[in-house]
Parts: structure tokens; sequence; C-alpha cells
């Protein structure tokens, strides 16, 4: 007896599959993401090739859960079924960042600091190790050069250097006498690193020294210091911004002699230097605003898209007018930056 031909769908299905394959990918949520993602977006950084990870924390439950997210394609973030791969957090995601290619370094508000890490085919996010070694919040995280270690700071006042391969605290600090807000590794030089706090305190740190940190009084910033970050091409300059808004360059050698401007009204959240031969610097604040900013602090860029603190900002690294951050507010929006046309054709625009 022979058997039935197979059942063809209906031409009217067989178009409807046809135009919903050429429309993209379909919704697909990979193994072990969670269904939804939480609210308050808190991190973004992109990967050198492009793929942008993401830390959202739930702030308004009776619990602060968290996530984190990989976008192989990201403008299709926050859409859970788009993501790579996601993975639920025990705590909210106060701070996060790329490590290497496959590991992602956390800060908890469990206290915790979490070393994360995508599978071979980046389907999977897998825990390799969650240590409590600070005694509250930990509010940052960086990596130091090479990679092999990192430095955390926390509410409990501490300043944590890690060995990542042995998965143990090299260097605990108290050099701070409030919540320490913001760590940020120097490029190039794995013994150094900055950290800002609420004891109005900005510490350049070298560990190789018997007493290790330097206090960095800047004239300019007469505020809480709320963030800093190094210059890619300096490691005398670095980026200082405090809690009324203020954004000022500093030179570590010369404190008194930085470059400041009032760029915001409210507490500065965050920064990102550009991939230009000239940085640009874009900046983030609790007054909802992004701002990119030249070499002279001269304002290039202003977006008041987002409707709450904006919490987290990578610059794209295959265009370098491409700047994307992310909220409170649940939106990851990419920005285009006008890019003058000596550096978009790399001429090298650095004042001497």
């Amino acid at each position: 007896m022979e058997e039935p031909p197979p059942e063809q769908p209906p031409a009217g299905e067989e178009e409807d599959a046809e135009d919903a394959a050429a429309a993209g990918p379909e919704w697909n949520i990979p193994p072990n993401a969670p269904a939804c993602m939480e609210r308050h977006l808190e991190g973004a950084h992109y990967r050198a090739d492009g793929a942008l990870l993401l830390g959202a924390s739930g702030l308004n439950g009776r619990c602060w859960a968290g996530s984190l997210w990989v976008f192989a394609d990201p403008r299709r973030a926050p859409s859970e079924g788009f993501c790579t791969a996601g993975v639920q957090t025990e705590a909210g995601v106060a701070d996060l960042c790329w490590v290497a290619d496959r590991g992602i370094l956390v800060a908890s508000d469990s206290g915790a600091v979490e070393l994360w890490e995508l599978d071979e085919k980046e389907t999977l996010i897998v825990n390799k190790f969650c240590k409590y070694e600070h005694d509250d919040i930990v509010m940052a995280v960086a990596v130091l050069a090479g990679s092999t270690q990192v430095v955390s700071g926390g509410r409990d006042f501490c300043v944590k250097v890690w060995d990542l391969p042995q998965q143990t605290v090299l260097h605990s600090y108290r050099a701070h006498s409030d919540a320490v807000t913001c760590v940020a590794s120097c490029p190039g030089k794995d013994t150094m690193f900055l950290s800002c706090a609420e004891d109005n305190r900005t510490l350049l740190w070298d560990t190789r020294c018997p007493k290790p940190a330097t206090r960095i009084v800047c004239s300019a910033c007469n505020h809480l210091p709320t963030s800093v970050m190094w210059h890619p091409h300096k490691s005398d300059i670095f980026a200082l911004g405090d809690e009324n808004g203020t954004v000022a360059l500093v030179d570590t050698k010369n404190p008194d002699s930085a470059l400041s401007s009032t760029v915001h009204a409210r507490n500065i959240t965050g920064f990102a230097f550009s991939a230009h031969s000239s940085p640009l610097l874009a900046s983030i604040s609790e007054d909802c605003s992004v701002a990119v900013l030249d070499s002279d602090l001269s304002e290039v860029f202003r977006s008041r898209s987002h409707q709450d603190f904006v919490k987290g900002l990578s610059w794209s690294p295959s265009d370098n007018a491409l700047l994307t951050t992310v909220g409170w507010d649940h939106q990851v929006l990419h920005h285009t930056v006008p890019i003058l046309t000596a550096e978009a054709s790399g001429v090298n625009c650095v004042k001497e």
C-alpha cells in the first residue's frame, strides 16, 4: 500500500513563512535565559566584535533580582527573544564589564564579585566563581591591564585587587572612609588604577608601592566625586565627574591645572572615551541626559531622550560615531554623534 504524499501547506501559509524568514531572526529565547529582563538597565559594554553586554536589576520589588544579557545584534536589545545568551543573577547588578572575549565580571548588590563565562557556542552564560569578600554592596569593578587581575570597590569602604585565575583577593585596602562609588584601570599598566568615594576623595593607586594610594585634590571639582575614567592615550590624564554635574580633565602631576566644565545638572554616572585619535568624551548623568565633549570640553552632542537615570554607555567598535546608552527607563538608545572631517579621515588632531 502506497504512503500518501506529504501534506503541503496552503499557498498563503508558505508565503507567510517566506516573509517571516526574510524579515530576520525569530523570537527565540536561548536556554537558561530569563523570560523577562528587569526594568533597570545598569550597564552596557561592547565587545571587540560588536556584541553588546547588558546588566539589569529589578529595584522595586521585595527582592533585588538581576540578570546578564548578550546581544550579537545590539539593535535588537533589550528584546529578550533576540538575545544570544542570558542568565539570572541572585541579586541586582551594580556594575559589569567584559574580561577578554568570553568572561563577564559582575559587581553584585549581594556583596559578591562574580565571574561568568560564555560557553563555546555563546548560548549559555556559566558561573565560574562568586566570592563574598565585601561586607556590603559592590559598587564598581574594573579589569586591569593583562586581564588576569581586577579591582572592586564597595559600600564597605574597601578597595580589593583580585587574581582571577586563582579566584582570590591579592590586596584589600581601606583607604576610603565612605562608600567607594567608582574604580577605573589605567590602560597598559597592570598595577595602577583610580578610585573615588563618598568621602570626597579621589585616589591614585599603584600596588607596587608600600603606601599604594595617593590622594588627588582637584580644585575644579568642589563636590563629591562620582565617576572616574582614564584617558586612553595619556597615562597622566583622567576624567573626573562629581555630584554637581561638573566634568574635569585632571593631570595627576598637576591637578590644579584641570580643565573643567559644568556639563550636567545632577550626579554624573559614567564616562566613555571614543576610539578617535583625539578621543571624544561621552558622559551620562542622573539628569537623564547624554553629552559628548571634545578635547576642550566643548559640547558636540546632547541627547535628552532617556526618561530616567542614564546608567551605562559604550562606543561601538565598528562605528566610531555610534554611542550606545542604557538607563533605568529600560531604553537602549543608539546615538549617532557628529564627527569632524579630520577625525573621520583618521588625521591626528591631538593638541600638543
